[in-house]
């Protein structure tokens, strides 16, 4: 039979199942589309603001950053807001940290006390669930999950803001703080961020485990407390493994990286503190995006580092952005299988799907061509250096809202492009391509070819 024989140019639509199971990409942008216009709308109000209104421009920032949780900035929210746009950010933050679609199941389960065939597939899409799942109970866990951790970590920070700033603002800063925490958004209503608690082990390690929680994934912590003992799931185990690595390699590395830095940790006697401060930095700059120290005065090798670590990001179906720690941990165990000339890929004694790489991949891939485009979008608008404009498309990329100052000095667009950017990072890569690229099913099968690579 000749090798020719199947071949055929005939390309066909996908499915009606299958394209059904893209739609809910579609809607899912369309949603976040709905919030952040009237949320942008809101911002330009003066009864949110306590100086001049906001431009349009600045609005839709603010807005973008809050609801990606990203948190930069072009305005201080501590001086800019009032308590009703403080309140405005916090649901923000909210909704986007936690899920549009877990807010909207639980209000269309409190009105109609059903979830209809659209509204599951929407959550499911969201938190990239996979096989019949209780989509309420889930939406219901992880709302509550995450109000318990707020809660918690809002008390804890009010016993130390409370003697300091009194009762009424020092409970502004304790739940503006916790909520922005651990929904990995990065905003504060202080001017340096953490800077002025680089020596507070109570503020610094209250943030940094609010927000490792949350940037876990909620199918992990779903995972762990129903697992009571049993067999964890591969994409558990991977998640934290890697979660772990990364806090390990990301301390020590910041640490010795900022011996000797007059700007950062030469300002910090106490070696206990040190070690804190490279830490917490270490972990918010997968995604969070706090700092306890300034960020512009750190060196070259720290910055490219934590460039690296926004790049990974957080876990997946978690509050945090980036490709993913799982993405980042498939990769690798693909590479190691390939260098030991393996066609197999395990880890912890189970095979992870070839589709599962090749979809690590795809993330990497589109993302790094994305990171590509916006960077030389904001080299032509802005005239800044080369490194700045690259570590402020990848902390917007990922999600996490660290800056080095270039975020307050950008022009309009700009300002454009990085919310563009911000959308993108926080809706996934896969997303944004679902949305362009019609999806068709070839009955091609082709005789293979070799191609040398490398």
């Amino acid at each position: 039979m000749s090798g020719w024989e199947f071949l055929t140019t005939e390309e066909r639509p996908l499915p009606r199942r299958r394209l059904a199971a893209r739609r809910p990409t579609r809607l899912l942008f369309l949603l976040f589309l709905s919030v952040l216009i009237p949320s942008t709308g809101l911002l330009m109000t003066p009864w949110v603001s306590n100086q001049a209104p906001l431009s349009f421009v600045d609005a839709l920032f603010m807005a973008t950053s809050a609801l990606t949780v990203t948190g930069l900035g072009t305005v201080d929210p501590g001086t800019q807001f009032n308590f009703a746009g403080e309140l405005l950010m916090i649901v923000l933050m909210e909704l986007g940290g936690l899920g549009l679609m877990s807010f909207s199941v639980l209000l269309v389960t409190f009105l109609t006390r059903r979830v209809g065939m659209t509204s599951a597939l929407l959550m499911h899409e969201e938190l990239n669930m996979r096989g019949p799942t209780d989509v309420i109970g889930i939406a219901r866990s992880v709302v509550r999950f995450a109000f318990l951790c707020q809660g918690v970590g809002a008390v804890v920070l009010a016993l130390v803001f409370v003697p300091r700033y009194g009762l009424v603002q020092g409970l502004r800063h304790a739940c503006f703080l916790a909520i922005s925490a651990f929904n990995n958004a990065g905003f504060t209503l202080f001017s340096d961020s953490l800077v002025s608690f680089v020596a507070h082990p109570v503020v610094l390690g209250t943030v940094a485990l609010l927000f490792i929680v949350g940037g876990l994934g909620f199918t992990v912590v779903i995972d762990v407390t129903r697992s009571r003992g049993r067999r964890l799931r591969l994409h558990t185990k991977l998640t934290l493994a890697t979660t772990a690595w990364l806090l390990v390699v990301g301390t020590v590395a910041i640490f010795f990286l900022e011996q000797g830095n007059p700007a950062t940790f030469g300002r910090i006697d106490s070696k206990p503190v040190q070690w804190l401060s490279a830490f917490f930095q270490s972990a918010s700059t997968r995604t969070a995006g706090f700092n306890s120290i300034d960020v512009a005065n750190m060196r070259h090798g720290s910055l490219l580092l934590m460039m690296a670590l926004m790049f990974i990001g957080a876990g997946s179906t978690s509050t945090g952005g980036g490709i993913k720690v799982s993405t980042f941990a498939v990769s690798l165990i693909a590479t190691r299988a390939f260098l030991e000339g393996r066609r197999d890929f395990t880890a912890f004694g189970r095979a992870i799907q070839p589709m599962v790489v090749l979809r690590s991949l795809a993330i990497m891939v589109i993302t790094v061509m994305g990171l590509m485009l916006a960077m030389m979008g904001l080299m032509i608008a802005e005239k800044a250096p080369i490194g700045r404009v690259f570590f402020e498309t990848v902390s917007a990329a990922g999600t996490v809202g660290l800056s080095d100052g270039l975020t307050a000095r950008l022009s309009t667009p700009g300002k454009l492009i990085l919310s563009t950017v911000m959308v993108v990072g926080r809706v996934g890569p896969l997303t944004l391509a679902y949305l362009l690229v019609k999806p068709t099913q070839r009955r091609v099968r082709y005789p293979s070819d070799e191609v040398i690579t490398g």
